[in-house]
């Protein structure tokens, strides 16, 4: 299934090491759009959805920045957007 991940991140500090995590876990900038990749994913729905949701949080943990939100599409579905919380250090749904 193909997957489309858009992320809004404000602050980060080092854009080199955050998009070098995210290619070494598949996923594939793209052209000419700031924080929007693509990626194929073999595994189950609920599966490729945690899996996004880990490799950000790793490439977030890997520099600083202010604030990071994301949605993403999984082959015809979008889902709801993202937000990470600073204090728990990982995603909620956001509202």
């Amino acid at each position: 299934m193909d997957v489309l991940l858009i992320i809004d991140i404000q602050g980060l500090h080092d854009k080199t090491v955050f998009e070098k995590h995210l290619k070494k876990e598949g996923f594939i900038p793209v052209e000419a759009e700031e924080f929007v990749y693509t990626a194929t994913s073999t595994t189950t729905t609920f599966s490729t959805k945690a899996y996004i949701l880990e490799v950000v949080k790793v490439g977030l943990s890997k520099t600083s920045f202010e604030a990071c939100k994301l949605i993403f599409q999984l082959g015809e579905f979008p889902f709801q957007a993202y937000k990470f919380d600073k204090n728990t250090h990982d995603f909620e749904e956001a509202k």
